[in-house]
């Protein structure tokens, strides 16, 4: 049976105090014993957090990592580096990602090889931009970005894969994938999954909705067969609003 899963991405949002308090307010008033819940804090906060949350459920993941392992790549942090306080999870591919810094498909195939190479788990985001759902090519952008960097991984791999779609046209907007598109391309995804490995691999990976999931819509998208959850960013930077998505289930 696949895992529920409530993931936070705080982007480059909170200061070390800010962190500590946020995250402080997680743990002290979660009372969900069934969702799976991470959370992503900026890297400057990772080491906090992973130690406000040591007695806890949440598992702490970082927002990006380098395909290498380390060398002279000023700026970066390399999965080793995470692995080494504690990080066993990861974000990648996601669309700010993506768009501002170039990450291409094939970037993010050396990225997923390394991580996996750590025993991280990836939270592997994708989705398409609103030209490419006005014309009608959105189920192709998904395939492309899903094939392109994680379909030559052998199916025993994808159990340590999160998938995340995230209509690129839906984040920071205001504007939400209705219930009903948002079904429909997860139920797309599963079956390429399906197609590519088999009916039971499909069925057992989680694939999550990222894109302006709020408190007040959480609950209808999660009730889809094929929302196994959320990557929520700005509501995951207030407790409140952060665990009632996580109940939402």
């Amino acid at each position: 049976m696949r895992k529920s899963i409530v993931a936070g991405n705080w982007k480059m949002n909170t200061t070390f105090a800010e962190a500590k308090a946020l995250i402080t307010e997680i743990v002290s008033d979660l009372n969900n014993e069934t969702t799976e819940i991470i959370v992503a804090p900026p890297f400057v906060n990772i080491e906090a957090v992973v130690k406000a949350t040591s007695n806890s459920r949440i598992k702490v993941a970082a927002q990006n990592m380098h395909a290498a392992t380390k060398g002279a790549y000023t700026g970066e942090v390399s999965g080793s580096m995470l692995k080494s306080i504690g990080v066993q999870h990861t974000i990648l591919g996601h669309s700010e990602r993506r768009g501002y810094f170039n990450e291409t498909n094939a970037l993010l195939k050396e990225k997923v090889n390394s991580a996996l190479t750590q025993e991280m788990t990836i939270i592997f985001c994708f989705g398409e931009e609103l030209e490419d759902r006005k014309s009608g090519n959105h189920f192709k952008v998904v395939q492309n970005q899903i094939e392109e960097a994680l379909f030559h991984l052998g199916a025993s791999s994808l159990d340590h894969i999160i998938l995340a779609y995230e209509p690129v046209w839906a984040i920071g907007t205001g504007e939400t994938a209705s219930p009903e598109q948002a079904q429909e391309m997860h139920a797309f995804i599963r079956s390429l999954v399906a197609n590519n490995y088999d009916s039971v691999t499909a069925d057992k990976i989680s694939i999550l909705y990222g894109g302006s999931v709020k408190p007040t819509n959480a609950k209808e998208l999660f009730s889809n067969p094929d929302v196994d959850g959320g990557l929520i960013g700005g509501a995951s930077l207030k407790a409140e609003d952060f665990l009632t998505i996580v109940n939402a289930f």
